[in-house]
């Protein structure tokens, strides 16, 4: 298992913070197997920070695409996708941090069950330090109950997938749709019959900021989050009833609902403590 090749995908834009920014690839390297390749989507103009940890760690590993302007995440890691040279691309944002062991339990997981088409994770999530967390984010681990799950909310911690290349680009590949990239390639390879995993234990520490709450909600996300249930209806992947329930419980949510209320629900409720 320690000589299977694949290639990790992160992106990084203006707005990151170097410091973290760091932390992430640091994480990335310092793994019990070491990815094939790094594959780092720089998504416009960035600051001089940013590009001297680039200039620093770029190898025979970590191989920088320049993007000379902004093109926002999604299609920022569908430019990625096609250098990356593996069938296997494992996702990484730019500012969390992967357990040391997180590939070579993944790989273990396509080793033991070939037909599988993404391997996910848990994640927890802290504020200061890795190691005191503040919740934990549970999903679905079989392919089955990860599809109902599906039907209601993201049932994957995209930091965390691990996922075979062809597959997803016979589902289209990642395309932007804002704040839902991920969720809406989901649907896809579900729509395509791929088959779906979860690992039941922290693969990624995911780090929050007094902001996170605060970007879960409003009319913008609701708006991208309504779309996508629309294209879910269309689909026929949930009834109609369903996407009302859907629709309300997200109205209520993230248009009506006060942040520190939203915070407190995403925290105590929608996560483990």
């Amino acid at each position: 298992m320690s000589d299977q090749q694949f290639s990790v995908l992160m992106s990084v834009y203006k707005n990151d913070i170097p410091e973290y920014f760091k932390q992430a690839l640091d994480s990335v390297i310092n793994q019990t197997i070491i990815p094939s390749e790094i594959i780092l989507v720089v998504d416009g103009p960035i600051p001089v920070e940013i590009k001297n940890i680039i200039s620093k760690y770029k190898n025979n590993i970590v191989r920088p695409v320049f993007l000379k302007e902004n093109v926002g995440l999604g299609n920022a890691l569908k430019i990625g996708m096609q250098h990356c040279n593996y069938d296997l691309i494992a996702r990484m944002d730019s500012d969390d941090i992967s357990v040391h062991d997180r590939f070579e339990k993944q790989l273990q997981a396509f080793v033991n069950h070939s037909e599988l088409s993404i391997v996910g994770g848990m994640i927890d999530e802290f504020e200061n330090d890795p190691d005191k967390p503040v919740c934990k984010r549970v999903l679905p681990t079989e392919d089955v109950q990860i599809k109902k799950f599906m039907k209601h909310r993201c049932p994957f911690n995209h930091q965390t997938v691990m996922f075979k290349k062809q597959e997803v680009l016979n589902a289209g590949g990642y395309q932007e749709w804002h704040y839902s990239e991920d969720y809406y390639l989901w649907v896809r390879m579900y729509e395509s019959g791929c088959r779906f995993k979860n690992i039941d234990q922290v693969l990624v520490h995911m780090r929050i900021g007094e902001g996170m709450y605060n970007r879960r909600g409003g009319k913008k996300y609701f708006k991208s989050q309504a779309k996508l249930f629309e294209y879910m209806k269309k689909e026929n992947i949930i009834s109609y009833p369903h996407y009302l329930k859907n629709i309300i419980e997200r109205y209520i949510g993230q248009v009506l609902m006060p942040v520190n209320i939203r915070t407190y629900l995403y925290q105590r409720v929608l996560r483990q403590k």
